[in-house]
């Protein structure tokens, strides 16, 4: 028996045994874990989902967390007559291994369900900017003054590396606060630097490290 399964923005086809690479989830080596979003079971007889196969399920052993090959991107650049680098990162992974494929009682099997780490993440940010923002609708009214530098967020110039210019670009690209930098993939990453011609500053820099730190306050 086959499945197909979605996960991270991706399909795999996969048969009890096989060992595959997806996104970074949210569990240890050893740990067991179940997709629940199950396309196409495939055997006996072919099962089409709409578009997932209700009570369908694929359970997978972590067998460690890894990295990628290296993505290389070439920038060139300005202002600097023949001064040319390379840029790369490698994607966090996680190796695993497909134990068993259920095609029903999945919703009831108890197994933990897999979890892209970035989704975790993003959602203790937004319980712990919920958290930080329940005290202040009881809280008296402030000044017009106090209340215009609350909304304009964090002072990224903070961070390494960072001046008026860079802060207007992050601003800009709606990145106001450490709590989302802090919260940010390698993905999240290379697609700022990309955006914001960054050429790989915020991973020499160390940006998310110090962000996490600020964030604490």
């Amino acid at each position: 028996m086959f499945a197909v399964l979605k996960t991270g923005g991706k399909q795999y086809k996969v048969q009890s045994g096989d060992v595959l690479r997806v996104e970074k989830l949210a569990a240890d080596a050893g740990e067991k874990v179940q997709f629940n979003d199950v396309l196409m079971l495939g055997g006996d007889k072919t099962v089409v989902g709409a578009p997932f196969i209700e009570g369908a399920a694929v359970q997978a052993e972590v067998v460690d967390q890894v990295k990628g090959d290296k993505v290389v991107k070439f920038v060139k650049r300005r202002r600097k007559h023949g001064s040319k680098r390379t840029v790369g990162h490698r994607q966090k992974l996680t190796l695993l291994r497909v134990t068993e494929i259920l095609e029903k009682g999945g919703d009831a099997s108890g197994v933990k369900a897999a979890v892209g780490a970035g989704s975790v993440a993003a959602v203790a940010v937004a319980a712990t900017d919920a958290k930080k923002a329940a005290p202040k609708k009881a809280a008296k009214a402030a000044p017009k003054k106090a209340a215009k530098a609350e909304t304009a967020g964090d002072d990224l110039k903070q961070l390494s590396g960072v001046g008026p210019a860079l802060e207007k670009k992050l601003h800009e690209a709606g990145v106001t606060t450490f709590a989302q930098i802090a919260a940010w993939t390698e993905a999240d990453i290379a697609d700022m630097d990309e955006k914001l011609s960054f050429k790989g500053r915020i991973e020499r820099e160390g940006w998310v490290e110090q962000a996490k730190e600020l964030a604490k306050g």
